[in-house]
């Protein structure tokens, strides 16, 4: 379980650190993807075999059309990684640019994944986050 927030630098290569405690849980790799909400999504590869596999078992009736949208945005967007010997993991342009990372960074913990955000627009969705953190919780204890 990932949980937690962190500051770092994306370095002249473009490369960012990945958290000390993750490390060992990653060495396997990582699978990176265009986030929904406008950062990097950083899968475990156990988590990623997961995702494909509930895609391509859904018992939710996807028209085959859609289903191969998902499917390239999902996987022709991934990226596959090792995370180096310094514990860095190197950006692919493509993901930068959709994040919009320059040099201050935050990954932050959630849940089975990771995300990695530039450091400005963390901050905004986090305060929205927070904001709603309340209601949500309440509509949540109201099903119970």
């Amino acid at each position: 379980m990932f949980f937690g927030e962190f500051e770092y630098k994306v370095d002249e290569k473009g490369r960012v650190p990945v958290p000390p405690g993750f490390r060992k849980e990653l060495s396997a790799g990582v699978v990176l993807t265009p986030g929904p909400d406008g950062c990097i999504a950083i899968y475990p590869l156990q988590a990623w075999k997961k995702v494909a596999d509930s895609i391509a078992a859904s018992s939710t009736p996807i028209p085959r059309a859609k289903l191969r949208k998902l499917n390239r945005a999902m996987f022709g967007t991934a990226f596959r990684l090792i995370v180096d010997g310094q514990g860095r993991i190197a950006l692919p342009a493509p993901l930068r640019e959709y994040a919009g990372l320059q040099d201050d960074v935050v990954i932050v913990g959630v849940d089975n994944t990771l995300e990695l955000w530039d450091k400005q627009a963390w901050e905004s969705e986090k305060s929205d986050s927070l904001e709603q953190f309340g209601q949500i919780i309440e509509s949540l204890e109201e099903r119970k």
